[in-house]
C-alpha cells in the first residue's frame, strides 16, 4: 500500500497507548481514522487530537469481547463509511505475576481480549478488506510470542496464538486468491506506554518509544513488510531458538534477563 492519504483504517484499542500513537501517526500520511475502544473518555480525547491533525477521525464504541458491539461497529461502517481499508487489531491487556498467585479470571481476560477479540473482529471485517482493490491487515503481537515469558505465562501464550492466527490468514489469503489483501504481524519488545510499568527490558535494550514504534509499523503498511521485530534483539530471537538447543537458548535468556523481565511488573497507575 503505497499511499495511505485518504485511506480508512480501523484501530482497536484506539484510546490510548499504542493505539493513540498509531492514530496520530497514520494521521500523519492522511488517511482518515476510525478508533474502537470501551473507554470513553480517552476515546473522545484522542479523537480531538486526531482531528486537530486536520484528517477525519471518528470514535467507535467497540468492546472487542461482545460480538453484537463489534457486529454493531461493522454495520455502522459499512453504512455510514462503505468500505475499509486497513484493520488494526491492537486491543490487548496483560496481567503479570506467578501463574499461580493470578486470579483464574485474569488469565480468561488475557484471552478472551487478546486471542478471542481478535478473531472476532477478524471474521467481521475481513470480508470489507477482501472487497477493496487494496488493504492491509495488521496483528499487533509481541516479542514474547517468540519465547516464553515467566511471570507473564497467559500473556505470551495469547501473542503466540496471535502470531499463528496472523500468519495462518496471511497463508490463506494468498491460497484463495486475495493476495491484495496484505498482513502485517507486529512483534515488539517492551513499550512504554504504562502496560509493561515496573518491566525490565532485555539488557542492551532499553523500553521502546511507541511513537518511534508506530510510525515504523506505518512504514511496514506501506511496503507491505511480512514482520516487524523491534529491536534488534528481537530480530535475532528466532535465529537464536531455531539454532540452538533449548538448554543454550534458556541460558542466552537467563544472561540477557529476560526470564526475570517481569518479576517486577506492576502495569498501569
Amino acid at each position: 500500500m503505497r499511499t495511505l492519504r485518504k485511506k480508512r483504517v480501523l484501530i482497536t484499542g484506539g484510546a490510548q497507548g499504542m493505539g493513540r500513537e498509531m492514530a496520530l501517526a497514520f494521521a500523519g500520511e492522511g488517511a482518515e481514522i476510525l478508533l474502537g475502544d470501551i473507554n470513553k473518555e480517552k476515546l473522545e480525547e484522542t479523537r480531538e487530537e486526531v482531528r486537530s491533525r486536520g484528517v477525519p477521525c471518528h470514535a467507535l464504541g467497540l468492546d472487542v469481547t461482545d460480538e453484537k458491539s463489534i457486529l454493531k461497529a461493522r454495520d455502522g461502517i459499512k453504512r455510514d463509511m462503505g468500505s475499509l481499508d486497513v484493520l488494526v487489531n491492537n486491543a490487548g491487556v496483560v496481567f503479570g505475576g506467578p501463574f499461580l498467585d493470578t486470579p483464574l479470571e485474569k488469565h480468561f481476560a488475557t484471552y478472551r481480549v487478546n486471542i478471542l477479540g481478535m478473531v472476532a473482529v477478524t471474521h467481521a471485517f475481513l470480508p470489507i478488506l477482501i472487497n477493496r482493490p487494496s488493504a492491509h491487515l495488521v496483528t499487533i503481537a509481541s516479542a514474547s510470542g517468540l519465547i516464553g515469558l515467566p511471570d507473564g505465562s497467559t500473556y505470551a501464550s495469547s501473542k503466540w496464538a496471535a502470531i499463528g492466527f496472523s500468519e495462518s490468514i496471511r497463508l490463506e489469503l494468498k491460497l484463495h486468491g486475495h493476495s491484495h489483501v496484505k498482513v502485517t504481524t507486529v512483534c515488539p519488545s517492551y513499550v512504554d506506554t504504562g502496560m509493561f510499568e515496573g518491566a525490565r527490558p532485555p539488557r542492551l535494550t532499553t523500553m521502546l518509544d511507541p511513537a518511534k514504534l508506530a510510525r515504523r509499523i506505518v512504514e511496514a503498511v506501506r511496503k507491505d513488510e511480512i514482520l516487524v521485530l523491534e529491536p534488534w534483539l528481537v530480530k535475532v530471537t528466532p535465529i537464536i531458538r531455531g539454532v540452538l538447543p533449548p538448554v543454550l537458548s534458556d541460558l542466552v535468556s537467563d544472561i540477557f534477563g529476560a526470564t526475570t523481565s517481569m518479576e517486577r511488573w506492576k502495569g498501569h497507575h
